[in-house]
């Protein structure tokens, strides 16, 4: 039994009822975790749809159906069980299974800054496993992708804004851009930075979009996991057989914690992207700050192209502070409410330095090209009170 109110209604109320039903024995609002490993059938080969878990979970489809309404997917349930959304165990198991997309020794394009376990899958994995030739290219030029296009190019894997320093990609320009020269190329966009409620890349002419839903779905740091979303029933098709084939599946009490993670997503983004916003204004007229670099900050480079292509400028905000490594590293372990960790997009405000943490797997030479310096750190913004934040920040610094 569907919802009735899950299409034409806004994100905000999609959030609670995109690709849910309720539950037919009970009439259960909440989907129930379905543990069960297998499934009984009246005659070899007839069954309700379900057969073994790694293949069919309807708490995990749940949450598949969600975050595919979310990016915009109009995939229907008959044509495919979780309308173009598939749910692995962890955002690198996502992206993992999308590189099976790709033949032994293809072509691809990515951004040049990405997150390091994306990096590192690519070039320390699939570049020796699978033959991968990747090109790391700057990719807030749209033009530079038709550069770089080989008649082997089969994706364009682009991430934006980009883990850590913030930067932007035009998604129109470089679906534009790519499918001139090669109309049959994959695009592919992590959107976990910005999140549906910021960005939504299948508007814009992408394939698919990858999220960790670690990170802002989940919203809570409680739990792992990774989604792929599309909106063409015949990549939906294949990404199905892969997701089963590969195995990497979310388990059902993920699905259920990611799920209820989603239902506040638009209030909790509402929040990230006003608190943020207050804090990088404020960071930026700080003495002890050299640059904060905030998408929604009319000093980035790339302002116009934020406030055209996203809601909000998101939860995260990168900073250099003035002096050197040891400045840097005081004012990390000064700060009471931000927590010094790696992830990102909970409720609760975190500070990380991602040359020795988040991106020390980024080569060196590479790391300092993309600026990510000693003196470089990436906030995540919470939803606690922004004052408070500041307050924290300013102690910090000022030491």
């Amino acid at each position: 039994m569907a919802h009735s109110h899950d299409r034409g209604v806004r994100f905000d109320t999609q959030v609670i009822h995109a690709g849910q039903h309720l539950e037919p024995v009970t009439g259960a609002v909440m989907p129930p975790i379905f543990t069960s490993s297998t499934y009984a059938q009246e005659s070899p080969g007839r069954h309700t749809g379900f057969e073994y878990s790694r293949s069919h979970n309807p708490t995990r489809y749940a949450l598949e159906r969600m975050v595919a309404r979310l990016e915009g997917s109009a995939i229907e349930e008959k044509t495919d069980p979780s309308c173009g959304g598939f749910a692995f165990a962890s955002g690198l198991a996502a992206i993992g299974t999308c590189l099976e997309l790709l033949d032994a020794g293809d072509h691809m394009i990515a951004m040049d800054d990405l997150y390091g376990g994306t990096n590192r899958l690519f070039s320390r994995v699939r570049e020796r496993s699978q033959g991968l030739k990747v090109s790391y290219i700057d990719l807030t030029r749209a033009d530079r992708v038709a550069q770089a296009m080989t008649p082997k190019t089969k994706l364009v894997w682009v991430e934006t804004p980009t883990n850590p320093t913030l930067k932007l990609a035009d998604l129109g320009a470089i679906a534009k851009a790519a499918r001139a020269v090669n109309p049959r190329v994959l695009l592919g966009c992590d959107n976990t930075f910005a999140s549906p409620y910021n960005q939504r890349p299948l508007e814009h002419g992408f394939d698919i979009v990858m999220h960790s839903s670690t990170k802002y779905l989940g919203g809570h740091s409680d739990v792992v996991g990774g989604l792929l979303a599309t909106g063409d029933p015949d990549l939906a098709q294949r990404l199905r057989f892969l997701q089963n084939a590969v195995g990497a599946v979310m388990g059902p009490f993920d699905a259920y914690l990611t799920l209820r993670g989603v239902k506040t997503l638009a209030v909790r983004m509402e929040r990230h992207n006003e608190s943020a916003l207050r804090i990088a204004r404020f960071l930026a007229e700080h003495p002890l700050v050299d640059a904060v670099i905030y998408p929604f900050l009319e000093s980035h480079p790339q302002h116009d192209l934020a406030k055209r292509q996203m809601r909000g400028g998101g939860g995260m905000i990168s900073m250099h502070v003035r002096g050197g490594l040891d400045d840097s590293r005081r004012f990390l372990e000064r700060l009471r409410i931000f927590a010094l960790a790696e992830s990102l997009g909970g409720v609760e405000s975190l500070a990380e330095h991602p040359a020795i943490m988040t991106h020390a797997s980024v080569p060196a030479d590479q790391r300092a090209t993309l600026g990510i310096s000693d003196t470089f750190v990436r906030l995540s913004v919470g939803i606690e009170d922004a004052d408070d934040l500041i307050d924290d920040l300013d102690r910090a610094l000022r030491g």
